[in-house]
């Protein structure tokens, strides 16, 4: 049975990704060492998960990690990704997503047999930045416009250059705005539908812009998609469901889901003390052309928004209780 592991287990799209994958692979999860480590995302299927302890930003440790597993497949989804905090701490997201990133490939290249090994990678529609056309490809020239964008668009071609120079078999994925967390309402969707049922106002600070957004499984699948076709060598791929909304209209429509009074959501200001972005850096749109990942992966989404919504509402009601 191959061996699969996976960084960033503990979060939103490693928890899920590694219950799809159990039973079918040896499942290995990276956590870095810490007191009073949070596995609850992991709880109902621990036992078929080996953890195991893994600084990404010491090099030793990813040596280590990577040399006990020899696993066949790193998924690597490990990264600090609020995209706003990345302004004032831009320093946390080099060391985490761009060392952290390169000590993982270049320890596969220790690796014996490592030209038969595979690294997937979770990069992001954010390396995209400020396009001047609509429906971007994957041969779009990258344009990040925040410090995390950067860090991403860096190891997004670092990575893709490792293919035809080193030898090592990569595979980026540039994954749209993604919901249907369980745990964290740091995120749009999900703090627009927690804070609606607790009844609170809801501030929507950039409500013209618009995005895809993809339901948790349709992102889990991304990755599974890719599993499954390990010689596609040095290619990026984007990964989004059809059809963009505003961020008004979306949380307009969470809110007629869950007759929640419209007159308490608040336009064009952000939370109290919400991290602040610099308005030039804000994409007014972020719409990916996903014609390469369905034809080359066979990969399409197969829960539409209203699905979704539903999905994660009924979740968060039964959590919260009301």
């Amino acid at each position: 049975m191959k061996k699969i592991l996976i960084t960033g287990v503990t979060g939103f799209i490693g928890s899920h990704l590694a219950r799809e994958l159990c039973g079918k692979y040896e499942v290995y999860g990276a956590v870095r060492p810490c007191i009073g480590r949070d596995l609850k995302s992991l709880q109902p299927f621990l036992q078929n998960v080996v953890l195991v302890r893994c600084d990404i930003t010491d090099a030793q440790s990813v040596d280590n990690c990577l040399q006990n597993i020899n696993p066949d497949t790193v998924i690597h989804l490990a990264a600090l990704s609020p995209v706003r905090d990345s302004f004032e701490t831009p320093m946390a997201y080099v060391r985490a997503n761009i060392d952290g990133t390169l000590h993982i490939a270049h320890g596969m290249l220790k690796l014996t047999g490592f030209r038969n090994k595979h690294l997937i990678y979770a990069s992001t529609a954010e390396v995209y930045g400020i396009q001047g056309k609509r429906c971007v490809s994957e041969n779009a020239a990258l344009n990040p416009s925040s410090p995390y964008a950067n860090t991403k668009s860096m190891t997004d071609t670092y990575l893709r250059m490792m293919t035809p120079v080193y030898g090592l078999n990569t595979t980026v994925m540039r994954c749209i705005n993604s919901y249907g967390r369980k745990f964290d309402t740091g995120f749009f969707v999900e703090y627009v539908i927690t804070a609606m049922l607790r009844g609170k106002k809801v501030y929507v600070g950039a409500p013209k812009s618009t995005r895809n957004y993809m339901y948790v499984t349709d992102h889990v699948s991304v990755y599974i998609a890719a599993l499954n076709h390990p010689k596609i060598r040095g290619e990026a791929f984007n990964a989004a469901p059809d059809g963009e909304i505003t961020n008004r209209d979306l949380a307009f429509k969470i809110a007629d889901m869950l007759g929640f009074n419209k007159k308490k959501i608040v336009l064009g200001t952000y939370p109290p003390n919400y991290p602040l972005r610099p308005f030039d850096s804000d994409q007014p749109h972020i719409d990916l052309d996903t014609r390469k990942i369905k034809k080359l992966l066979g990969w399409k989404p197969t829960v539409d928004l209203e699905t979704g919504l539903r999905r994660t509402i009924a979740y968060w009601k039964q959590y919260l209780a009301v």
